[in-house]
C-alpha cells in the first residue's frame, strides 16, 4: 500500500483529495489538526507520532521533525543502499506529501497580533517536509497548493504521474518555500527598522512578491509582461489601488501611474501632477485642486493630451469636467464624488483608481535590475533647504523661495539631464533626459514661452559653465536654484551677480537615472 503524508493550514479541499487518494489505495498519515478533520470527514488516519512512535510536543512545534518521517520521505528507490537502509531503520516509504504552511503572512497583516504570536507562525516542519519530497520528486510527489490536487488525482487514476509532473510540483514548492522564507527575513527586517536597531545584515537580499496578473504586454507589444505587489503591503502603493472603472492597466500605464504618484507625494497643498513616459509634463499647486489642474494643463497642454493624472484631494465634478474635455489614460485620486464618477465614466476606456491612502506611500528603497545583478539605494529625500545658501548679492523674496522649493521637488522627478521652470507654484517648462543641461534649458524655455519670463529655474546638478544662468537670464528667469559643487561654480555666480539675479545652492544633487 502505498501512503500520503497529509498536513495542511489551509483545508480547503483536503478532505475530498484524501478520500480519492485513499480510493486510489493510499493510506493517509496525518498531523494535529489536519487529521481531526479528516476523521471528522470519515476518512481513517495514521497519526504520526503513531510512525514516529514519539509524541507530539513544545506545543506542536515538533510533530514531523523525525528520521522514521525524512528518511521514508528523502530514501531514494532507485538506490539498494538506501532501500536496505529504509528496510533496516523500519523507515516505511512515502510516497505523495500534500503540506502547506502555516499563515505567516496573513498574520502579520493583523495590527493586534503580537511579535511572539507572528514568531509562533513560521513553520519549520512543513518547509523541511517539502523541501525534502521536493529533492526527492523522482520517488515522491509533492503538492504545496490545493488548486493541484484535482490535476494530480487526474493524472494518478490515469497513471501519468510522470517525471516531468513530479519535477514541475517540486520547482513550485521550492518557489513558494523560498517567498515564505524571503516574507518572514522581510517581516524581521522591517520590525528591526521600527525598533531603531542597527543589524550587521545585508550580506543578501531577499524580497516576495505575489502575482496580480498577466498583462497584454509589456512596453512594447513584443515583450512579454507580469504585474507583481510586494508580500508584504506597502501603504500608499499603487497595488492597494481600487480601479472604479476603464480598461485593464497596462505596463506602461502601470510603470507612469507610479511615477506620478511618487511626484504627487511630495506635497501636502492641492496638486494635480500629470506624467508622460515617466516624466512629469505639469504640476500644480493650488488651495483647490481645480486651481492645481490649470497650472498643471497650462505647463504642456499638448504633452498632457493621453498622459497620466495624479491629485491628492477628492476629484470633484468641477475637476472632472475638465479632465473630460481631453483624452487620458489614468486618473488617480484618493476618492471620486459620485458626480465626478457620473462624468468621468462618460469615457469607457478611462481608468479611474481609487487610493485612499495616496499620500501615505513613502519609498524607503529603490531597487534597479540590471544583467545578472540588482542595484538598490535610498530613496532621493534629502530636503533642499538643509544645507540652503545664497552666494549671490541678489536674495531671493518669499515668494521666489515657494517656487524655488517647488521646482526642486519636481526636478527630482524629472529624468536627468533635467532643468525645470516654475511660476506661482505651477511648472511653465520641463526640460528632460537630455544629454547636456544647456539643452534641457533651451526645451523647458521653449515649452514655457513667454511665461518664461518671472518663473524660477530649478536645475538637478550642478551648472559647469555659465552657458545655463545666460540662457535662463535671456528667457526673463528670476531667480535659479541648484545643488552647487562645480570647480567652476563662481563663473555662475560671477554672471548672477552681474545680472542682479539670486541663486541658490543647495549642496542636494537630484540625478535621475
Amino acid at each position: 500500500m502505498k501512503r500520503a503524508l497529509i498536513s495542511v493550514s489551509d483545508k480547503t479541499g483536503v478532505d475530498t483529495f484524501a478520500r480519492q487518494l485513499m480510493n486510489l489505495g493510499y493510506e493517509i498519515v496525518s498531523t494535529g489538526g489536519t487529521a481531526v478533520f479528516l476523521e471528522q470527514n470519515g476518512i481513517p488516519v495514521v497519526p504520526v507520532e503513531e510512525v514516529t512512535e514519539f509524541p507530539e510536543c513544545l506545543d506542536g512545534r515538533v510533530k514531523t521533525l523525525h528520521p522514521l518521517i525524512f528518511g521514508a520521505i528523502l530514501g531514494r528507490r532507485d538506490l539498494p543502499e538506501h532501500v536496505e537502509q529504509m528496510k533496516l531503520y523500519n523507515m516505511r516509504a512515502i510516497d505523495l506529501i500534500a503540506v502547506n504552511l502555516y499563515p505567516f503572512r496573513k498574520t502579520i497583516l493583523q495590527k493586534d497580533k503580537t511579535r511572539q504570536e507572528c514568531i509562533e507562525q513560521i513553520d519549520i516542519g512543513g518547509p523541511s517536509m517539502l523541501r525534502a519530497a521536493a529533492k526527492n520528486y523522482q520517488d515522491v510527489l509533492v503538492l504545496c497548493d490545493p488548486s493541484d490536487y484535482e490535476r494530480v488525482i487526474e493524472k494518478l487514476r490515469n497513471d501519468e504521474a510522470d517525471v516531468n509532473l513530479r519535477y514541475e510540483l517540486a520547482l513550485k514548492v521550492f518557489e513558494h518555500t523560498a517567498a515564505y522564507d524571503a516574507v518572514i527575513a522581510e517581516w524581521l527586517r522591517n520590525e528591526a527598522e521600527a525598533e531603531g536597531l542597527e543589524l550587521e545584515t545585508g550580506t543578501n537580499f531577499t524580497a516576495s512578491y505575489i502575482h496580480v496578473a498577466k498583462l497584454r504586454y509589456g512596453e512594447n507589444p513584443q515583450q512579454e509582461a507580469d504585474y507583481y505587489r510586494s508580500a508584504i503591503p506597502e501603504p500608499g502603493s499603487l497595488t492597494g489601488a481600487e480601479q472604479l472603472s476603464g480598461k485593464e492597466l497596462s505596463y506602461n500605464n502601470i510603470s507612469d501611474t507610479d511615477a506620478a504618484l511618487a511626484l504627487v507625494r511630495e506635497f501636502e497643498q492641492a496638486c494635480v501632477v500629470a506624467v508622460k513616459h515617466a516624466n512629469p509634463c505639469g504640476v500644480g499647486l493650488g488651495d483647490t485642486l481645480l486651481e492645481a489642474w490649470d497650472k498643471a494643463y497650462a505647463s504642456d497642454p499638448v504633452s498632457i493630451f493621453g498622459g497620466i493624472i495624479a491629485a491628492n484631494r477628492t476629484v470633484e465634478a468641477d475637476l472632472a469636467s475638465k479632465m473630460n474635455e481631453i483624452f487620458l489614460e489614468v486618473v488617480v485620486a484618493p476618492d471620486f464624488t459620485a458626480e465626478a464618477l457620473e462624468i468621468l465614466t462618460q469615457k469607457p476606456n478611462l481608468r479611474l483608481l481609487k487610493l485612499p491612502d495616496l499620500t501615505s506611500g513613502k519609498v524607503q528603497k529603490r531597487l534597479k535590475d540590471i544583467l545578472g545583478g540588482l542595484l538598490s539605494q535610498d530613496e532621493d529625500n534629502a530636503p533642499d533647504d538643509l544645507k540652503w545658501q545664497v552666494p549671490t548679492e541678489a536674495k531671493p523674496d518669499d515668494s521666489q523661495r515657494e517656487d524655488l522649493l517647488f521646482a526642486m521637488k519636481v526636478v527630482k522627478h524629472v529624468k536627468s539631464n533635467a532643468i525645470v521652470l516654475v511660476k506661482d507654484k505651477g511648472t511653465v517648462g520641463i526640460g528632460a533626459g537630455q544629454m547636456n543641461r544647456v539643452q534641457a534649458a533651451r526645451i523647458a524655455i521653449k515649452q514655457a514661452g513667454d511665461k518664461a519670463k518671472g518663473s524660477v529655474l530649478g536645475s538637478d546638478a550642478f551648472f559647469p559653465f555659465p552657458d545655463t544662468v545666460e540662457e535662463a537670464y535671456k528667457a526673463g528667469v528670476t531667480a535659479i536654484i541648484q545643488p552647487g559643487g562645480s570647480i567652476k561654480d563662481q563663473d555662475s555666480i560671477d554672471f548672477c551677480n552681474d545680472k542682479n539675479l539670486p541663486m541658490v545652492i543647495t549642496g542636494v544633487r537630484h540625478f535621475r537615472h
